[in-house]
């Protein structure tokens, strides 16, 4: 039995929060903090030593000996400096512990190491971190000791943002100022501020440790490039949300107490729909907040899974065959006195606040929905968006029969005059209580989903950072939101004003509303019929990012500038290439060196094996043996033949200078040229002796974790 524990005495012990604040700064000091963090004020850097002395202090008598600017930049994963608190001795020797204001507001990683999209040369290396106070400091605990990790932005000596934080925290600072002007048309004069919530559900795999190291493509792509499904998938839908077994649930236990020290609302976790993979969810936070937890968790999941003799996988796709995973990142937006602009109320007809709203989030996604569906390509989610396991490329939204039923009363009429009811669900048993139905079904298929009170963006892949999706709806919303706001204070009459706007809006952008089947060949075409972009991979979609459109938008709201915009995309085609790239060199390394020499062995054994029983018996049917012997060596031919494709297309396709055409020959050229080494190869896996095959399968892998 694990050791019961008291989840609200360890909840956030290892966070410089508020309470901590409160009680270790003057009460002068901590009141400026607390306006800097709440209210969106500059930061002062005179109260700066001052938090740093109080900071080291709690970090040091909690074991720590070293401090890092944490950071994220656009690799996909976080970066860390560590540098301990020892100063200079004194003249009896004795080690002096310090820490500045200098040392906690700002740092200088090397700025030409880490990917930058031509915005630094090699030679340009000054790069700066600067503290991001409004996403508390926290202490990290593992082999390494004791570390102060110290959120922070990341950017260039010229001042280019250099990561996904900084235009995070742009974006909210738009759209904070555009939905505080919507609420004043609508008397709301004591809000302040207006901050997106997100709660994002963290899909991933679990593997036994040491079958995954017999594995080079999990080592080095994350993902198995070959693989023959087992005789049971995911087909009896047994594992979802099935009893969660020990060893898993005491790799589930340590992630939670690890993720309450560090202030992470780890709530929900259960089986997933495949073999092997579960899920992990929080309870909503602020945005920034929401994105540096999440970054917490992904770190969390793979340290923890190593203690327990296990390793976890965050590729979207790690196993052909059965589900991938994604995350769903859900987005609000809620003021500071309590406003949840995405509240329907339960008379949503009548809302006309929510009504607006929801009109400028419908024209935001149908003017933008190239910008939204760039946002969650990576390398790993273009083998998982359009199966029937995740939404499809065609950006739509889901606003179930309750709203679309007001969409249509207003389209049709110019008046609302009523809103479905859930009513009651009976079950039909007596002793079972009669529940209240909400009004609506869900739809898992959509890409953007209303869900109650807020959207469920379904399309971010298990792997990726949640902040770029974030930077756009926010921004695009801002857009929107301005651009009614502009013209509503300028109306005569408000009430005929905002009627008549939200009647346009639902009118002129109601072909993005989708509530059917978005896994079906037939919205496939309907969406076509109605003028939505079908964007179906990561290369064909990056460019969305650079339109003259996009630049408009976010130079408009300060989010990136023209060449902050063009270096992203520039990194964004070099990571598809070089990942591509490292998965195809990993399928030549396998086929090379252990899968062809297997079923070269297995070949050989079986045709002495033939000979032998011709030799003793002449007469012997061997038809078996024969025709066996000829599909092996049949597809060995037609591997080989493959391989060595493989190795000529991949050779020209790193030879291409240009990041964009590079990026397209791998995904036109190499990917098809993998799948066709890895067909064979997969048929071979179910002939050849299981002691033979050079690692551990599918069912291996999936079932005895």
């Amino acid at each position: 039995m694990s050791e019961v524990v008291n989840v609200a005495e360890i909840f956030g012990k290892n966070v410089f929060n508020e309470t901590v604040m409160r009680e270790r700064l003057p009460k002068s000091v901590f009141k400026k903090l607390k306006k800097t963090i709440e209210d969106g004020a500059e930061l002062d850097p005179s109260i700066a030593d001052v938090v740093a002395h109080a900071m080291k202090d709690w970090a040091i008598e909690r074991g720590a000996t070293h401090y890092t600017h944490w950071f994220q930049p656009l690799t996909g994963v976080t970066a860390e400096k560590h540098d301990s608190f020892i100063s200079t001795p004194d003249a009896s020797g004795k080690v002096i512990m310090e820490f500045s204001g200098k040392e906690l507001i700002k740092g200088e990683p090397d700025a030409s190491s880490f990917p930058s999209g031509g915005l630094r040369a090699t030679f340009e290396a000054r790069g700066y971190t600067a503290w991001d106070c409004t996403s508390p400091a926290f202490l990290r605990e593992d082999a390494v000791g004791v570390t102060l990790c110290i959120p922070t932005a990341f950017c260039s000596y010229t001042g280019e943002a250099l990561d996904q934080k900084t235009p995070l925290l742009r974006s909210m600072q738009a759209i904070d100022k555009q939905a505080l002007r919507i609420l004043r048309l609508f008397g709301h004069t004591d809000a302040k501020r207006v901050v997106p919530s997100v709660g994002p559900e963290q899909e991933y795999f679990l593997v036994d440790r040491a079958k995954y190291l017999q594995r080079k493509d999990l080592i080095y792509a994350g993902r198995t490039l070959f693989g023959a499904m087992p005789p049971k998938g995911q087909e009896l839908e047994d594992h979802y949300f099935g009893a969660i077994r020990e060893r898993i649930g005491a790799y589930m236990n340590e992630v939670n107490q690890e993720l309450w020290k560090l202030g992470v609302t780890a709530k929900t976790q259960h089986n997933e729909v495949a073999p092997a993979q579960h899920e992990l969810a929080p309870i909503y936070d602020q945005a920034n907040l929401a994105v540096d937890h999440n970054q917490m968790v992904m770190e969390t999941l793979k340290k923890v899974a190593g203690r327990h003799g296990m390793t976890c996988l965050l590729h979207e796709k790690p196993f052909a065959g059965v589900n991938g995973s994604g995350k769903h990142n859900n987005w609000s937006l809620t003021s500071d006195t309590g406003i949840n602009l995405l509240n329907p109320g339960d008379t949503p007809h009548e809302n006309i606040q929510f009504l607006l709203v929801l009109g400028c989030i419908m024209k935001a996604i149908d003017k933008h929905a190239d910008l939204l569906r760039e946002s969650a390509s990576d390398v790993g989610n273009d083998h998982r968006l359009g199966a029937n396991e995740a939404p499809p490329a065609i950006i739509s939204i889901f606003v179930g029969d309750q709203l679309e039923d007001v969409i249509n009363q207003l389209c049709s009429t110019g008046e609302a005059t009523h809103s479905k009811k859930g009513g009651t669900l009976s079950t039909g048993v007596a002793t079972l209580p009669n529940l209240d139905k909400d009004a609506t079904d869900r739809n898992r298929t959509s890409p953007f989903a209303f869900t109650g009170n807020k959207f469920e963006f379904r399309m971010v892949g298990s792997s990726d950072s949640i902040a770029p999706p974030n930077v756009v709806l926010n921004t695009i919303v801002a857009e929107a939101f301005k651009e009614a706001a502009d013209e509503l204070e300028q109306a005569e009459d408000f009430d005929e004003a905002v009627h008549d706007m939200i009647k346009n809006l639902l009118a002129d952008h109601r072909r993005v509303i989708f509530n059917g089947n978005g896994y079906s060949d037939e919205w496939v075409a309907e969406a076509e019929r109605r003028g939505l972009p079908n964007i179906r991979s990561m290369v064909d979609a990056i460019p969305a990012i650079t339109t003259e459109k996009a630049v408009k938008l976010y130079e408009t709201f300060g989010v990136f500038t023209r060449a902050e915009l063009e270096s992203r995309a520039e990194v964004e085609y070099e990571t598809y290439a070089k990942a591509i790239n490292i998965e195809s060199r990993t399928m030549i390394d396998m086929a090379g060196k252990q899968i062809i020499p297997a079923v070269i062995k297995y070949t050989t054994e079986l045709a002495e094996s033939l000979c032998k029983v011709k030799a003793a018996c002449p007469d012997a049917d061997v038809s078996v043996q024969t025709e066996l012997l000829q599909e092996t060596s049949a597809l060995l031919s037609e591997m080989k033949a493959a391989l060595a494709d493989l190795i000529d297309i991949t050779e020209k396709s790193l030879a291409i200078e240009n990041a964009c055409e590079c990026a397209h020959a791998y995904h036109d050229k190499v990917v098809p040229a993998m799948a066709a080494l890895r067909a064979p190869a997969d048929k071979l896996e179910m002939i050849v002796d299981k002691d033979l095959w050079p690692f551990p399968s599918y069912g291996d892998l999936i079932f005895e974790v």
